[in-house]
């Protein structure tokens, strides 16, 4: 990537009279969107693992609530018997008091004592009791934010798949023309094979194409909490062509912003919700073998995910 760079850097030097500051910003781009499309799928692999993180955490909070009421009760219940022979003992007490003899006083005494070990032992029991009230009111708030977690999460992924259908509605004069709209893992998937969009070895978008970007365009603009991926792929065929791209990363990375940028002429779309990478020939989506299998994977999919800032609070607070 660094050599096409330089090459075009050079042949824009010597065709257009770019000053070689554009050559380092253009440089720099490509590292901070290759940059970004690691970040997007660190932050993917992340939200999976905390989703599976939390459903067990869930589980375990469960068994320990139930736990817990099971243990209050135990202890109610000895509070009881030991409320009720705490009264038995003092009504002993109070009919020995009344006698005079040595013996009897020394019962009295005896009696005095476990009274004041029953006392002690309610003031325990009773210290328990507040403790697993407060635990147990944690537990239950923490229960509570699991479930608010899972409902922000049910509804994205609903949005996701409304999403979908307007994307499907907008795009409904392409079917049967290489485009596809799919909804899974709580994102949406776009595939364009290249033949909507550009002629073979080209990165300039035909009338067709445009058209069909610009429909996508307009229903990406209604959705600005939504985080466009647009990456180019083509097949295993090494690239052919003249000029500055020197093979299928050039050509795939070309692809994918030139995409970005036809978007970007819809002035209502965020220009930092759209990211841009190139594949080459490293991801394909059927077998390079037959001609159809290399049309399939010459294509630009744009990737749309929701934005998981109210997901990443909760978290927090867990």
């Amino acid at each position: 990537m660094k050599t096409y760079l330089a090459l075009l850097g050079a042949g824009l030097m010597l065709t257009s009279c770019v000053s070689s500051k554009v050559y380092k910003d253009l440089e720099s781009r490509y590292d901070e969107l290759k940059s970004e499309s690691a970040q997007l799928a660190d932050e993917n692999y992340q939200l999976q693992k905390d989703n599976n993180k939390l459903a067990n955490e869930k589980i375990g909070l469960n068994k320990t609530l139930d736990e817990l009421k099971a243990e209050r009760d135990r202890l109610q219940q000895e509070y009881a018997a030991a409320k009720k022979s705490l009264s038995g003992l003092r009504a002993s007490y109070d009919a020995l008091e009344q006698q005079s003899s040595a013996a009897i006083s020394e019962n009295a005494k005896r009696n005095r004592d476990l009274l004041a070990d029953l006392e002690a032992q309610e003031r325990v029991l009773d210290q328990k009791r507040m403790e697993l009230e407060a635990l147990r009111q944690k537990m239950e708030s923490q229960a509570g934010r699991v479930a608010e977690l899972e409902g922000v999460l049910a509804s994205k992924d609903q949005a996701m798949r409304t999403l979908k259908e307007a994307i499907s509605k907008a795009l409904l004069d392409f079917e049967g023309k290489g485009l596809t709209v799919e909804h899974k893992n709580g994102k949406v998937y776009i595939s364009m094979e290249n033949k909507l969009l550009f002629n073979s070895g080209s990165w300039a978008v035909n009338a067709d194409g445009r058209r069909a970007v610009n429909q996508l365009g307009g229903v990406l603009a209604s959705n600005p909490d939504i985080a466009v991926l647009i990456e180019g792929h083509t097949d295993d065929v090494p690239y052919g062509g003249n000029g500055a791209l020197e093979d299928n990363w050039d050509l795939s990375v070309k692809r994918a912003t030139t995409i970005v940028k036809l978007l970007l002429e819809n002035r209502e779309i965020e220009p930092s919700n759209l990211t841009a990478a190139g594949k080459s020939r490293f991801v394909p989506v059927a077998d390079n073998t037959s001609a159809e299998g290399k049309a399939r994977n010459r294509r630009i999919e744009v990737v749309l995910t929701p934005k998981l800032d109210e997901v990443s609070k909760l978290l927090s607070q867990i």
